[in-house]
């Protein structure tokens, strides 16, 4: 016998119903984009990303 659902009575109600919208604090209307990155900043970036990635993670206490 599967696990999984066989009738649309197993679906999960809250799948039914739309996501309602954002909430008006989570937007900024009027200001303005953030500027992009220079070619500087990325290399620094990637540079950084490479460092992180090949240094062992340390256990935190």
């Amino acid at each position: 016998m599967s696990s999984t659902p066989t009738n649309d009575d197993d679906v999960d109600a809250a799948l039914a119903y739309p996501e309602p919208p954002a909430h008006p604090n989570w937007r900024r209307p009027g200001t303005a984009k953030p500027r992009p990155l220079t070619p500087a900043q990325q290399q620094h970036n990637r540079e950084l990303l490479t460092l992180a990635l090949c240094q062992p993670r340390t256990i935190a206490a």
